[in-house]
């Protein structure tokens, strides 16, 4: 008769958790809280798997064994502070700042190109050689584009604009940036960029049918660039052909899938790997998963893509439940680029895809990548605190120790009226009407509402465009230039908005 008793007492504990944890979430913080704690633990865990898996190496070139640990660790600390300032960061001047920092960040692609400003590493110039750290101008393109991108789309939907709209300017300004990375030359980050403005493209609204052009197109595209040069296409070679030079350009994947295979369930321990000496090139930056497989075993290996799974869900949980279109935008392109990025990374250390080089994010080594990366995940962090019911418990006090240690401000929230607002003062003035005996032009007339969006919130200007009625229609009135991209449509709170008077 004990065991019907245990068996229901352990089912009671199991549900008493579950609602516990459904309880949890349901709180307005819940969201900033889950994207805090990932980049927590991502962090650390890489932290310590770039110390098991570079110390050897570092040891036999005759630096310190904590030389890579101790430069990883100045990034992860410069990293938080960039975090910190995301967070603190007001949402309508991330909207104002977005297309001088995307502007500048062209800029500093084209400089990097220039022979005695660029460093050349490997036959690649890609760095900034600041003497102390070595910067990559293309990481920081990652985040301008997506930041730029989310609030010219914004804008876009706001005005109910057709698909050229979409389109123009961010797909020419997407493509621009890619090329400029192409000639340093960099695939897997050209591969990144690819993924930040097809999920932009993608939640923005874009027709599936021109999606799948434009993803199609981008795939032959890429296929071109594999089989241009050199070592990209003996890469592919050893995709298609893993056992014509097992002992060449097919070593470090076969020694990938050998590390794998070694740790088992439970892995060899923490620090016992047998791969990292020397046997795996590049053990602590793109074949760190391998490492983690080894001395982690696959236990280690599901916790890395159990907290990746879970920032898929808590990223497209904070864009499902944000009013801002900015914010959604933001959010869910956001948490397509670093998901994407991880998923092709693990697809080519267990063999199912080619060798492209993208680092796992937050885990690998690479200064530039992680810095960057807490300061995207502090972005994300910081659209989290800007639920309708984050911001409705912040202004009433309830911020918690963390927010309250922290002094981060208070949010605003989104109001549409106040929007439509800034929108209505920063559209431009009608052109007067045509003298008499002069035949007008035409106005296009704007697609008519409809339905919700991609991603679970309403987009009325944009799943209209996928019926053949609204194809036939004419497109928006605004051209890029009239709805002035580099100019924020986020309201701005007065002083007569706050009930006070100069």
């Amino acid at each position: 008769m004990t065991t019907p008793r245990r068996a229901g007492t352990t089912t009671s504990a199991r549900r008493a958790g579950a609602g516990w944890f459904a309880a949890w979430l349901a709180r307005p913080l819940a969201s900033f809280h889950l994207v805090v704690a990932i980049a927590v633990l991502l962090t650390v865990l890489g932290l310590v798997m770039v110390l098991s898996a570079s110390s050897v190496e570092s040891y036999a070139v005759g630096k310190s064994a904590y030389s890579l640990f101790i430069q990883q660790g100045m990034f992860a600390l410069f990293g938080t502070i960039l975090f910190y300032i995301a967070l603190r960061i007001p949402m309508r001047l991330m909207r104002q700042l977005s297309f001088p920092v995307f502007a500048l960040s062209v800029v500093l692609l084209v400089l990097v190109l220039i022979p005695g400003i660029g460093t050349e590493v490997q036959g690649s110039r890609r760095w900034f050689d600041l003497g102390v750290v070595a910067v990559q101008p293309s990481e920081i393109a990652k985040v301008t584009l997506v930041v730029w991108g989310a609030h010219l789309l914004a804008s876009r939907q706001t005005e109910k604009a057709g698909y050229k709209d979409i389109l123009m300017p961010l797909v020419p300004a997407g493509l621009l940036v890619c090329f400029l990375v192409v000639l340093e030359p960099n695939l897997s980050t050209t591969i990144a960029l690819g993924i930040v403005l097809s999920a932009l493209l993608w939640f923005g609204g874009l027709p599936l049918r021109m999606f799948v052009t434009i993803a199609v197109s981008g795939a032959v595209a890429a296929g071109i660039l594999a089989l241009s040069a050199g070592y990209r296409s003996d890469r592919m070679r050893a995709f298609f052909s893993p056992g014509d030079d097992p002992q060449g350009i097919g070593y470090q994947a076969r020694q990938a899938l050998y590390s794998l295979a070694d740790g088992g369930i439970w892995g060899r321990g923490l620090g016992q790997s047998r791969a990292k000496w020397s046997y795996l090139p590049n053990a602590h930056n793109d074949f760190i998963f391998a490492i983690i497989g080894e001395e982690l075993g696959f236990l280690g290996c599901a916790l890395v893509l159990g907290l990746f799974a879970l920032f898929v869900y808590t990223g497209l949980r904070i864009a499902t439940r944000s009013v801002d279109p900015f914010i959604r935008l933001l959010t869910a392109a956001a948490t397509t680029w670093i998901t994407g990025q991880a998923l092709i990374n693990v697809g080519y250390v267990v063999g199912l895809l080619p060798v492209t080089g993208l680092q796992l994010p937050l885990v690998s080594a690479g200064g530039s990548s992680l810095a960057i990366t807490l300061f995207m995940f502090g972005i994300i962090a910081n659209a989290a605190r800007h639920e309708p019911e984050a911001v409705a418990a912040l202004q009433a006090g309830e911020d918690g120790r963390f927010s309250r240690l922290l002094r981060l401000p208070v949010p605003e929230m989104y109001s549409p009226a106040r929007a439509q607002a800034a929108r209505a003062r920063n559209k431009p003035k009608p052109k007067a009407k045509p003298k008499s005996g002069v035949k007008a032009a035409p106005q296009r007339r704007a697609l008519p509402p409809s339905g919700r969006g991609r991603g679970g919130y309403d987009a009325p200007s944009r799943r209209s465009i996928d019926s053949d009625t609204a194809r036939r229609t004419s497109r928006s009135t605004e051209s890029w230039r009239s709805t002035r991209a580099w100019e924020p449509s986020y309201s701005t709170k007065h002083d007569r908005d706050r009930g006070h008077s100069r």
